[in-house]
């Protein structure tokens, strides 16, 4: 009996996780970046299974609950992520309209980035994004939180298996379109929607804040 519900809490996480991750968002579009780079990503594929793993943890733990109970807390990360998804656009914009060939990341002509260089910037697109705390944390951390006991950390397994499985094609999906990226104009395009994408978020999540 124990096993049927521990299935049933695994494929709740990996349900629920799967279905908010496979979106293109802030985190996916760098992996995706590192991935057609071919510069250390299986270390932001890591990166990104252990930060949905621990998130979702806390969120189950309780986490969920405190940032309903610090306004402030919730006030400043909000404040930080919209500077921060403005900057990483405008940055974005500055490499798709004016940066030189050479500075768009197209593997034959990009200078290697360092491992800590990349997993911090991937770190920041990460934890500085509201949208980590009211999807990973707030929603699916409360989901979890209303399985019954050890169940609970079942459901985060399901949901760090389902985080493994995305990451993992996006990373796929990257080496495969390395041929395509080979034409500086097509980082360019890559790097115009995501200059559009960190705008519409930083513009999103600033109304939140000005609300």
């Amino acid at each position: 009996m124990w096993t049927a519900h521990a299935s049933s809490s695994w494929l709740a996480g990996f349900t629920v996780c799967l279905s908010l991750i496979v979106s293109i968002g802030a985190q996916n579009l760098y992996v995706l970046r590192q991935a057609v780079s071919g510069q250390h990503v299986r270390a932001c594929v890591a990166w990104c299974v252990a930060s949905d793993a621990l998130l979702i943890g806390v969120g189950v733990a309780g986490m969920a609950q405190l940032l309903g109970r610090s306004p402030a807390l919730a006030y400043y990360l909000t404040v930080g992520g919209a500077i921060f998804l403005l900057a990483y656009g405008l940055f974005a914009w500055w490499r798709a309209l004016v940066a030189p060939d050479a500075s768009l990341g197209a593997p034959q002509d990009a200078a290697p980035r360092g491992l800590l260089g990349v997993l911090g910037t991937l770190a920041v697109i990460t934890l500085f994004n509201p949208h980590v705390y009211l999807d990973t944390v707030v929603l699916v951390g409360s989901i979890g939180a209303r399985q019954d006991g050890g169940l609970k950390w079942v459901f985060v397994a399901g949901a760090a298996s389902a985080s493994l499985v995305w990451f993992a094609a996006l990373a796929l999906a990257g080496r495969r379109l390395q041929g395509l990226f080979a034409d500086p104009r097509a980082w360019r395009v890559l790097d115009a929607l995501t200059g559009c994408m960190m705008l519409v978020l930083a513009w999103w999540v600033w109304q939140g804040v000005a609300g």
